[in-house]
């Protein structure tokens, strides 16, 4: 075999894997496309108009946090502990429980050693 020959055949090869990795990437787009078809569904069926906008909302302005809630009304809603559909209030209620449990707490540690580069004794 010529340098030329193994060098189209690990081009060819190479070209393969790359269309094998391609192909991997698209079904996984799909089935996530799907699954989020599927979320959406199940968000239109437990949640009345108002508390769907209210979510929305949330999804734009904070999209970790509207995740969450997003999976909290989904995993009600699969098991049977949502009886009709969620109003804003109701909706409301949710993410005030879901704020409480999450509530991070901002702690500032001040260092004196590195502020304190200033001796009191200074004269001015």
């Amino acid at each position: 075999m010529s340098d030329d020959q193994e060098l189209a055949a690990i081009r060819n090869k190479r070209m393969q894997e790359l269309q094998g990795m391609q192909g991997q990437q698209e079904q996984q787009r799909e089935r996530m496309q799907q699954q989020q078809q599927a979320i959406n569904g199940l968000l239109n069926q437990v949640l009345d108009q108002q508390a769907r906008a209210r979510l929305n909302t949330i999804m734009v302005a904070k999209p970790e946090k509207g995740k969450q809630v997003e999976s909290i009304i989904v995993q009600m809603a699969t098991t049977g502990q949502i009886g009709g559909k969620l109003s804003e209030h109701d909706l409301i209620g949710l993410i005030e429980k879901v704020n409480a449990q999450t509530q991070k707490t901002t702690t500032v540690k001040f260092d004196r050693r590195r502020a304190a580069l200033d001796d009191d004794d200074d004269d001015w």
